[in-house]
């Protein structure tokens, strides 16, 4: 009787991770991985393993805290402080509309191109997040995670599928010979490289903020199925979200090196214009009937991404602003009414402001994501130290505090994190 009830909860505790890999397959795989590929063959493919090892514990830090205590990250640092509340508060507000806004743009590209609509990026953006809002608003949370499990199926077999053909199109001497050739390109060395893997390694595989939506999202989905997670069970379900998200990258990376690298060609500057160029230049190496297939691959990246963006930062504005009014040590048991009145007041805020981005900045748009997503790196070391701090200190339960090899593992990252961002730093201070 133990081992179908174990796999019953189990069954209960899934969910969370795969959101989890839905917010990260999407700009920095899709655009990011494969501007990588493109630009620099298999050079930085190494660099996407490093940042995916490194990042995980602090994002693997969410669901763990969520587990052992019931509670959400956010919860956890107004136990430390309402000074490190409010520092995640000004990170995730200087934030949460430009990311918004570029996630949303990638998928109104794509959403234009694969059914034909003439229109401008910011009417196809308006479509795409009235679209995200309607699922949110009208199926809840309960709708979120069963398409999103749809998504991430296809997705995967979709992306795996390309990879292979793609493999087969260059099985030749000659193009594993040129592959073989990135890893020693010369423009490894400049200052633009430097700037470029900043960015790219902001959101690989997801910004460390995501660890407070994983978190979010675990606590969501113990209220939906009346079933609390134990440490093992959540631990399972971001291992298979995160892996998914790691492979999922370099399986873009690949791509973007396998048809694009050598070719000279530059990735346009509009959202429109990028989308139509990324299946066109995978169409070119794999052959026209190729092409319903990766802009599939790629509006399912794109949709998956931007349904949980949109659904995660009113969660955590709500939770913000839930924790700050909060006294002495009362646990989330929030009013119900004003719960949901909270949820969809931060859901419109942030539809309106990821539009009005769009409105202003929507043309620049390689520019924004470089922009975005190293500002999500600059900010990186800060949410790791939080994290540690929090999971290792008294808010804790002590069985739920990571072991000697991954708190280990937490200094190495964030040695790495500060390191990195101090070269940037000191790169942009002597340009």
């Amino acid at each position: 009787m133990t081992a179908p009830r174990t796999a019953s909860t189990l069954r209960a505790a899934i969910g969370p991770g795969l959101l989890m890999a839905g917010a990260a397959v999407g700009v920095s795989h899709l655009v990011q991985s494969t501007r990588a590929g493109a630009e620099y063959g298999l050079a930085l493919a190494v660099l996407v393993v490093i940042g995916c090892v490194l990042k995980f514990p602090f994002l693997e830090y969410g669901p763990r805290y969520a587990a052992a205590t019931g509670e959400s990250l956010v919860a956890g640092y107004r136990r430390m402080g309402r000074w490190a509340l409010g520092l995640f508060a000004l990170i995730t507000v200087s934030t949460m509309f430009i990311v918004s806004a570029a996630v949303t743009l990638v998928t109104a590209g794509l959403t234009g191109l694969l059914f034909g609509l003439d229109l401008s990026p910011t009417a196809l953006s308006a479509l795409v997040l009235t679209a995200c809002t309607a699922l949110l608003v009208f199926g809840h949370y309960r709708a979120l995670d069963r398409i999103m499990k749809i998504i991430m199926a296809g997705l995967a077999l979709i992306t795996l599928t390309a990879v292979v053909l793609a493999l087969g199109a260059v099985a030749d001497g000659a193009g594993f010979e040129r592959l073989a050739a990135s890893l020693t390109d010369d423009r490894l060395r400049t200052g633009a490289t430097l700037g470029f893997v900043l960015a790219l390694l902001g959101w690989m595989p997801i910004p460390l903020d995501a660890a407070a939506w994983h978190s979010l999202w675990t606590v969501e989905r113990a209220r939906q199925t009346g079933h609390r997670p134990s440490l093992r069970e959540a631990a399972v379900d971001f291992h298979i979200g995160y892996a998914g998200a790691t492979l999922l990258a370099l399986a873009f990376l690949l791509l973007g090196a396998l048809t694009m690298y050598g070719t000279g060609s530059e990735f346009a500057g509009g959202a429109v214009a990028f989308a139509g160029q990324f299946v066109d230049l995978y169409a070119r190496s794999l052959g026209d009937w190729s092409r319903p297939l990766i802009a599939a691959a790629a509006l399912a990246t794109m949709l998956s991404t931007t349904l949980t963006v949109i659904d995660a930062f009113p969660r955590v504005l709500r939770a913000l602003i839930e924790q700050a009014a909060a006294t002495g040590d009362a646990r989330e048991r929030p009013d119900p009414a004003r719960h949901r009145a909270l949820y969809l007041s931060g859901l419109a805020l942030i539809v309106a402001g990821a539009l009005g981005v769009i409105a202003l900045f929507g043309a620049q748009f390689t520019s924004l994501i470089d922009f975005i997503t190293t500002v999500s790196f600059l900010a990186a070391p800060v949410v790791a130290w939080l994290n540690l701090r929090l999971l290792t200190g008294r808010w804790t339960p002590e069985h739920a505090r990571p072991g000697p090899a991954l708190r280990g593992l937490s200094w190495a990252g964030l040695l790495f994190l500060v390191a990195f961002s101090l070269i940037w730093m000191g790169w942009r201070l002597a340009g």
